[in-house]
C-alpha cells in the first residue's frame, strides 16, 4: 500500500459551495516546489443509494489517476530520459504561434492574440520563463490578474479621463488564447502536463444581435447610398448570410451554376471550412455582370470603419433608427430565414456554423412560439370580451 502521508502526491478534497466536493492532487517536487492539478472530478452529497455507487466510481477513478502520476513522477526522478522540452521559453512558444496565425484567421481575432501577450507580460515580469514553471497556480493566477486588474485599452498609451475593467467577453477571450497556447504545448509534447486542466474560463456575454426586418430592407433599396458597392454588398449579405470578409474576397471562379440555382462554392475565411450555398435569384442578380474568374466580384467598399459609416449614414437616410454595421446583414438573413419558417438546422447550414448552439442564439432573438403564447392572454380590462 501507498504511504500517503509520505507520497509526493496527495489525493485532496475541497468543498465547493454548491454542497459537491472537487478532488485535486497536492503535488511536491523535490526540489521544494509544489503543484496542484484538478481532476474536474466531484463527489455528491449521498442521499440514494445510486449517489454511492457513482461517489465510489469516481473515488476510483480519482485513485487511478494518482497512481498513474506516482509511476510518472517516479520516472522522472529516477533519471529516465525526459521526453518533454519544459525548458522552451513561454514568451517565445507565444509569440511563434501567433505569427502563425496571421493570414489564416480574420484580423480581429489574430489581434486578440497579440492583447492577450500584452496582459501575459503585465501579469509576469520574468521574460524568460520557461513551461516549466508554468503552474496551475501560474494559470489561475492570470485568471485573477485578468477578473481584477487588468483594465480596458490598458496597453494604449495615450492618456485616458477613465480606467475601465476588461468586459467579460475580453476576459473569456483572452483566458482562452492562454489555453489555446498551452493545448498546442501539450500537443506539441512541450509540457508532459496541461496545466490548464481543471481550471474554468470565464463565460461570455451574450451580445444584442441587431437585425433589420423585411421592411426596412426595403426602405434601404429605395434609398440612396453614398457608396453604390457598400449598398450592393450589404444587400447580398443581407440576402445570403455571407460575412464581409468572404464578400469582399469572393471571385467569379467561386460563382456557378446548378441548374435553376446560382451556387457559390467558397472557403470561410473565420472557420477555413468549405461551403456551397445556393442563393436566390435576387441575390444572383446583385452578383452583377459575370466577370473573368480571377477577379473580384464586388469592387472596392473600402475600410471596415469606412464601410461601416457609410451605412450608418444610409440607414439614417432610410428613418431608420438602429445601431446597424456590415455584420448585421448577415444577422438579418438568420433571422428572416426563421421568420420564414426554416428549420434551425438548415439556418446552422446556410450560415456555415459549426455549432447548432451558435445558431439557436438567433431563435432568442425571433420567438413566434412566445409571441403567439402572450397574444393569447384575455382582455382584462374589458369585461365583456373576458366573459
Amino acid at each position: 500500500m501507498t504511504d500517503t502521508n509520505k507520497s509526493p502526491i496527495r489525493l485532496r478534497k475541497r468543498k465547493l459551495l454548491n454542497g459537491n466536493i472537487s478532488l485535486y492532487l497536492d503535488i511536491y517536487h523535490k526540489d521544494g516546489k509544489r503543484d496542484y492539478e484538478f481532476l474536474k472530478l466531484y463527489l455528491i452529497p449521498e442521499k440514494t443509494r445510486a449517489d454511492k455507487e457513482k461517489n465510489k466510481q469516481t473515488m476510483q477513478l480519482a485513485q487511478s489517476i494518482l497512481g498513474k502520476r506516482l509511476v510518472e513522477m517516479q520516472n522522472g526522478d529516477y533519471g529516465f530520459k525526459s521526453q518533454f522540452a519544459e525548458d522552451t521559453l513561454f514568451f517565445d512558444y507565444y509569440r511563434a504561434i501567433t505569427e502563425k496565425r496571421l493570414g489564416k484567421e480574420s484580423r480581429g481575432n489574430w489581434g486578440n492574440w497579440l492583447s492577450c501577450l500584452k496582459h501575459l507580460e503585465k501579469y509576469e515580469r520574468n521574460k524568460r520563463i520557461t513551461f516549466a514553471e508554468i503552474t496551475p497556480r501560474w494559470v489561475e493566477g492570470f485568471r485573477t490578474f485578468l477578473d481584477k486588474k487588468a483594465e480596458a485599452f490598458g496597453n494604449d498609451k495615450r492618456e485616458r479621463a477613465e480606467r475601465r475593467p476588461l468586459s467579460q467577453n475580453s476576459k473569456q477571450s483572452y483566458f482562452n488564447k492562454l489555453r489555446a497556447c498551452l493545448n498546442q504545448a501539450y500537443e506539441d509534447r512541450i509540457i508532459q502536463h496541461n496545466p490548464m486542466r481543471g481550471i474554468d474560463g470565464f463565460s461570455g456575454e451574450e451580445g444584442t444581435r441587431m437585425y433589420l426586418t423585411l421592411e426596412e430592407i426595403r426602405k434601404l433599396v429605395d434609398t440612396q447610398c453614398d457608396y453604390p458597392e457598400i449598398k450592393r454588398a450589404f444587400l447580398f449579405s443581407c440576402l445570403t448570410g455571407l460575412r464581409r470578409s468572404d464578400i469582399v474576397k469572393l471571385t467569379w471562379s467561386e460563382v456557378q451554376k446548378q441548374g435553376d440555382f446560382t451556387r457559390i462554392i467558397f472557403r470561410q475565411k473565420k472557420t477555413g471550412g468549405q461551403e456551397y450555398l445556393d442563393i436566390t435569384p435576387q441575390a444572383a442578380d446583385l452578383l452583377g455582370e459575370h466577370g473573368k474568374p480571377g477577379e473580384y466580384v464586388f469592387g472596392d467598399i473600402h475600410s471596415p470603419s469606412c464601410t461601416n459609416y457609410a451605412i450608418k449614414m444610409w440607414v439614417l437616410r432610410a428613418g431608420i433608427n438602429k445601431d446597424i454595421t456590415f455584420h448585421c446583414g448577415r444577422h438579418t438573413f438568420a433571422v428572416l430565414m426563421l421568420d420564414i419558417g426554416t428549420d434551425i438546422y438548415t439556418v446552422s447550414k446556410l450560415l456555415g456554423h459549426r455549432e447548432l448552439s451558435t445558431t439557436q442564439i438567433y431563435a432568442k432573438v425571433l420567438d413566434k412560439n412566445k409571441q403567439a403564447a402572450v397574444s393569447r392572454i384575455p382582455d382584462i380590462f374589458n369585461k365583456d370580451k373576458a366573459d
